[in-house]
């Protein structure tokens, strides 16, 4: 019989992602993140991150990296940027609709705008490091 230790199971469920969003609307950010990964120096960064309707996510990019948004309940608009601020590509996620998720490629400037209360799943390649002032737009 094959036995998983319970304590080291993280399960997404309804319980999971309403815990994540209530602390959202209590955040001055507007937004709360559940790691999945034990350190933010790990190679693979995944987490749950809870998107309130009003927060401010400066367009930005990762210029090494990747970034998967897969979205698990909620309404928002992934906005892709030219180097001149100039937006080339809007994207709408809601899975009511069957738009689940997009790659954002590396380099590529991009912002999200919450149109509903939004949980996503996010992974991307680590370490975690701030945003530095060049990938910011």
């Amino acid at each position: 019989m094959f036995v998983i230790n319970s304590d080291s199971m993280k399960l997404i469920n309804k319980e999971r992602l309403d815990a994540v969003a209530e602390k959202a609307k209590h955040s001055e950010r507007l937004r709360m993140n559940d790691n999945f990964h034990d350190s933010l120096e790990e190679p693979v960064q995944r987490l749950l991150n809870a998107f309130e309707v009003g927060t401010v996510i400066p367009i930005h990019r990762h210029q090494n990296t990747a970034e998967t948004y897969i979205l698990l309940r909620g309404e928002l608009h992934v906005v892709f940027y030219n180097a001149e601020k100039v937006e080339t590509d809007r994207f709408i996620l809601n899975p009511a609709t069957e738009d689940y998720g997009i790659d954002v490629p590396a380099g590529q400037w991009h912002t999200l705008e919450v149109i509903r209360p939004s949980v996503v799943f996010e992974i991307k390649m680590g370490p975690y490091r701030p945003f530095q002032p060049e990938d910011l737009l």
